[in-house]
């Protein structure tokens, strides 16, 4: 029952967003993509490491590929914005989700980096 009690307590935290903390969460995950983006690009150009995507992978390498990381970020933002205006905590939910999981990837290309 603590545990249950503690799993509502940090999700009213995580979920207590006003619009400018929202605003700094959708920044933040356009960063990350795109972040991302640069650190595929190193990486790959390197022969450190390859595209996961089969999609993307044939355009790594190519100006088509930032673009289409930094228009597909800012869309997903807007979408996520606009969610937001409606369900602001399934909006909030799903930016943290978004944010966590490309946070774990930042950090496991970093890491390729290091390893290397």
């Amino acid at each position: 029952m603590a545990v249950l009690d503690g799993m509502k307590k940090i999700m009213k935290i995580l979920l207590k967003f006003g619009r400018e903390k929202m605003k700094y969460l959708l920044g933040v995950l356009v960063a990350f993509v795109v972040l991302d983006g640069l650190l595929t690009e190193f990486l790959i150009d390197g022969g450190r490491a390859r595209e996961g995507n089969p999609l993307l992978e044939p355009l790594v390498g190519d100006i088509g590929f930032i673009l289409l990381k930094v228009a597909g970020s800012l869309l997903c933002a807007f979408i996520l914005w606009d969610i937001y205006k409606r369900f602001p905590r399934v909006a909030v939910a799903a930016t943290w989700i978004a944010v966590a999981g490309y946070g774990a990837i930042i950090i496991w290309n970093t890491s390729l980096f290091l390893l290397a």
